[in-house]
């Protein structure tokens, strides 16, 4: 059977009637505009009526007559007199527009009620802190003013402390750890928990600054970095705390975020790195960021010793000289790596006798990567071997000239049996996932300036290059891409930087196209 075509006014009323709705519409905004005056007066007129009845029924009965002899009087007057009615008219219209104009209320230049509970109750926590029986004149005591000890104040839109300037007295012990601790958990307690807090203490003029962070981003997936060689980026931080933003992809979007850059090499102060986390805080998806960019100009040692084919994607790699999850491999592959780094350096020490430059094959970087080192130590103490820890000696002391870089991922739980060349040697330290003030400034060597959340996202922590100071950390998203839970997104993101294929892999656990399933 044919079909019938709709009639014309069926088809084409959509569009008349749009238009129809359009031209309604400015009609109807024209005749506001031109009408606002007489609508203004309209509504004052309106509202000086009703508050005449106010007025009228607010009177009390005996008072009523004397009050109508009195409007009458004046009627009366304003009718004899010359241009009376009109200026009464004119004196009507005049007060019915005042009284018909669109009223703004003023923005509150203060904190309300609830607020203004908050930074009291704020106030009356300090006061055993910041007080003294001595002081004649007190900026903290029970009662006070708590607008003299707190400079400037924010909140946000739960009505909690954003940002906060807080002034105390100079006898309070600012240079001791102890009393800025206790100070930083008692504002992070009433403040509000489950929020970072950053602390900027000011010793000299008696000021401690508080202010809400927000939660760095965690769909940052894996891609190239615009970086120059012998530069690693660990992750990202604060934009406050370093100088330089890098351009990330976000999909079909770029923003500009700031990165956390380790630089390695010669002139490194820093040459080797220490990873240390809980499991599932993310430590084998730092490793795997670091290995996908220093494969763009080296060579990598991957050495795993929990064994659970993590760096499987990693086998045969073009620039991956070895993924070793056995003892007997991993002595093998660290053995080769000692003498490596004795060659290069002999090479390097001939060519500067000889006054020539370095021989190329000793430039190119060679990157020593160790996940749960004390695994294997386990292993090689039931059979009776050497600890492979033993053989890091060499890349650790001498892997800055010989352009051998060595990182080491280990959890809390494992860290005493870090041989003494690891601790020594990795002035470059990150702390994954959730951990105690203890543990951080066991790790860091400083403590961080943030209040840790209980709950983190895998990838997030701190990290401290050196003696500099203690940042924040959200690693790139740099999963397992044979791994069934990892997303689509983050597995092709993977894929895509994985180098070439130069030998068959032993082992592979799953095929490099599987579908999003992950079957």
């Amino acid at each position: 059977m044919a079909r019938r075509p709709l009639p014309r006014i069926l088809s084409n009323g959509s569009a008349q009637i749009a238009r129809s709705r359009d031209l309604a519409r400015t009609a109807a905004d024209s005749a506001t505009d031109v009408l606002h005056p007489l609508i203004t007066i309209t509504r004052g007129l309106r509202r000086l009526a009703a508050a005449g009845r106010r007025k009228w029924a607010e009177t009390p009965k005996d008072r009523r007559g004397p009050l109508l002899f009195l409007v009458a009087s004046v009627v009366l007057v304003v009718a004899l007199v010359p241009y009376g009615p009109l200026l009464a008219a004119i004196s009507l219209m005049a007060a019915a527009a005042w009284a018909g104009r669109e009223r703004v209320e003023p923005a509150p230049t203060g904190p309300d009620e609830s607020q203004t509970q908050r930074l009291r109750t704020l106030y009356e926590a300090l006061v055993p802190y910041f007080s003294a029986a001595e002081d004649p004149d007190p900026l903290y005591a029970h009662g006070g003013d708590w607008e003299k000890a707190f400079a400037s104040y924010e909140f946000d839109d739960d009505g909690r402390v954003c940002r906060l300037l807080v002034r105390y007295p100079a006898y309070f012990t600012d240079g001791e750890a102890d009393s800025r601790a206790r100070i930083e958990q008692l504002l992070h307690a009433k403040s509000g928990r489950g929020r970072e807090y950053h602390f900027e203490w000011d010793e000299e003029g008696n000021e401690l600054a508080i202010t809400v962070l927000p939660p760095l981003p965690t769909d940052i997936a894996a891609q190239r970095f615009v970086t120059a060689p012998g530069e690693t980026v660990l992750g990202f931080t604060d934009p406050a705390d370093v100088q330089r933003t890098l351009p990330l992809t976000y999909g079909e979007e770029q923003r500009d975020v700031p990165p956390v850059v380790w630089r390695t090499g010669v002139r490194s102060t820093e040459p080797h790195l220490l990873v240390a986390g809980e499991p599932g805080s993310g430590t084998s998806t730092l490793l795997r960021s670091i290995a996908l960019q220093c494969l763009q100009y080296g060579d990598v040692v991957i050495v795993e010793g929990a064994g659970t084919g993590e760096y499987a994607c990693l086998t045969g790699r073009q620039g991956v000289l070895a993924v070793e999850c056995g003892l007997a491999g991993a002595l093998a592959s660290l053995e080769w790596a000692a003498h490596e780094t004795e060659r290069r350096l002999i090479s390097a020490n001939r060519a500067r006798q000889a006054g020539q430059a370095a021989p190329d094959d000793i430039k190119h970087p060679l990157w020593i990567l160790l996940d749960r080192p004390s695994a294997l130590g386990h292993f090689a103490a039931v059979d009776g071997r050497n600890d492979p820890q033993s053989l890091l000696q060499v890349p650790l002391r001498h892997g800055r000239a010989a352009g051998v870089t060595v990182v080491v991922a280990e959890h809390f739980e494992s860290l005493d049996s870090l041989s003494d060349a690891v601790r020594q040697h990795t002035r470059a330290r990150v702390v994954l996932g959730p951990a105690s003030p203890a543990q951080l400034e066991a790790v860091l060597g400083a403590p961080p300036h943030t209040t840790p959340t209980r709950d983190v996202p895998p990838g997030r922590g701190y990290a401290r290059l050196g003696t500099g100071p203690v940042l924040r950390l959200q690693v790139p998203a740099t999963p397992d891409p044979y791994d069934d839970a990892t997303s689509e997104t983050h597995r092709r993101a993977v894929l895509d930087l994985l180098p070439e294929r130069t030998a068959p892999a032993e082992a592979d656990p799953l095929p490099v196209e599987i579908s999003p399933s992950g079957v």
